[in-house]
């Protein structure tokens, strides 16, 4: 699995970041890459027009607002389930 936050680097693009390793940690995922998109060309490409954001494997499913580390892990638990 592969996850990206985008976002310039913020207090909001910080916390996401923050969150989503808390929700990996806490449902104990392995063989997950996070990565942290800062290039706002990079972002625009992406087409994304608010940030923060957070793509889980190459599908983005959350942008402009910071999802909680429960939200998040709901949103993981549907990825890895697929």
């Amino acid at each position: 699995m592969t996850i990206k936050i985008l976002g310039t680097g913020c207090p909001k693009c910080q916390k996401l970041e923050e969150n989503t390793k808390k929700a990996i940690e806490e449902l104990g995922l392995k063989d997950v890459q996070v990565e942290h998109i800062y290039d706002v060309e990079k972002i625009i490409e992406m087409e994304i027009m608010t940030t923060p954001a957070l793509v889980v494997d190459e599908e983005i499913v959350v942008s402009g607002k910071i999802p909680t580390v429960e939200e998040i892990k709901e949103i993981l638990k549907g990825k890895v389930q697929k």
